[in-house]
């Protein structure tokens, strides 16, 4: 069990390093010169060469990587070239709202998704199994800034009961808080609750034809327990795998969901960056999303030896 453990912590290594690598590249997959998109077009040469000092292009390209490597493992992760603030320090200015729209979307994902996948696989080839399906696809199929545009409309502007803009934080109450997050949680975890409707009803039906399934509904077991018990326990760990896959589809759809429900989050503070082309904000927020979801797909693999002890050997 230790040992997997380490081999897995070990792993996450190599694929930092090059994750590395390639934020510190963004600087220069860009066409042109950095420094002059960033200084703009009126700029003088002496603003020019202020900004490329500035980010460092001045120097050779191992020496920028080499300190800017040592000031990342530092938790520095430099300035933004527009505003002068630390690149950490926004990131953790706009951490709440980010975090707490991506915990929010994976629980109703979670509670949702996961019933409505073993309530399909029980009634297979049913009408309601296609109809949740078909549900399903459409979730799956419809993009993410549609969905948010729809359910604010619907729920905002029509019917007027929850906000269509803003965020509230946590320390204000959980009313207000869970009121400005909810449709853009809905709106995120949309497609987010169809992948893992589908890949729980997958599961669920490779298992249910198992022979210890028949086996436990031969002693009198009932429905209820057989499904939630027996078999979604074996079917949990592609159900895990896709859970922790999903983080991506949820990171990119969170920039787009915090730009429709203006939510001041790190999605919101990316597309600023892009706007205004500021590559050290840009690289840091990169970084940071890489950093969250290698480690959530390290907790999910770790969580595979408590669904199937097998793995620890």
């Amino acid at each position: 069990m230790l040992l997997y453990i380490v081999k897995r912590i070990l792993a996450t290594i190599p694929v930092m390093v090059f994750v590395a690598l390639f934020v510190f590249g963004l600087l220069y997959l860009a066409p042109g010169d950095p420094a002059e998109m960033i200084a703009g077009d009126n700029a003088t040469p002496e603003h020019i060469a202020d900004v490329r000092e500035t980010l460092g292009l001045d120097q050779p390209v191992y020496q920028r990587f080499g300190i800017w490597i040592v000031r990342v493992a530092q938790g520095d992760l430099g300035n933004s070239v527009f505003t002068g603030k630390s690149v950490s320090g926004l990131i953790l200015q706009r951490l709440e709202p980010t975090l707490s729209l991506m915990a929010l979307t994976l629980v109703i994902a979670i509670c949702t998704a996961i019933p409505v996948g073993v309530l399909a696989a029980s009634r297979a080839g049913s009408w309601l199994d296609r109809t949740l399906m078909g549900v399903a696809v459409l979730g799956f199929s419809v993009p993410v800034f549609a969905t948010s545009y729809l359910l604010a409309y619907i729920f905002s502007i029509k019917l007027r009961w929850l906000p269509v803009q803003g965020y509230a934080p946590l320390a204000d109450g959980v009313l207000p808080w869970l009121s400005h997050l909810l449709l853009p949680a809905l709106a995120l975890g949309s497609v987010y609750m169809a992948l893992i409707a589908r890949i729980t009803r997958t599961s669920m039906l490779e298992v249910l034809h198992q022979d210890y399934i028949r086996t436990a509904r031969a002693k009198g077991q009932s429905r209820t327990i057989i499904l939630f018990v027996h078999a979604l326990k074996n079917a949990s760990v592609s159900i895990l795998t896709v859970i922790g896959l999903g983080i991506a589809l949820m990171i990119g759809g969170a920039v787009v969901t915090e730009s429709v429900f203006a939510l001041p989050g790190i999605g919101r503070l990316t597309v600023d960056a892009i706007l205004q082309r500021d590559y050290p904000v840009i690289q840091g927020v990169v970084l940071f999303f890489s950093f969250i979801y290698v480690l959530i797909n390290l907790v999910v693999d770790l969580a595979y030896t408590l669904i199937d002890p097998r793995i620890k050997y």
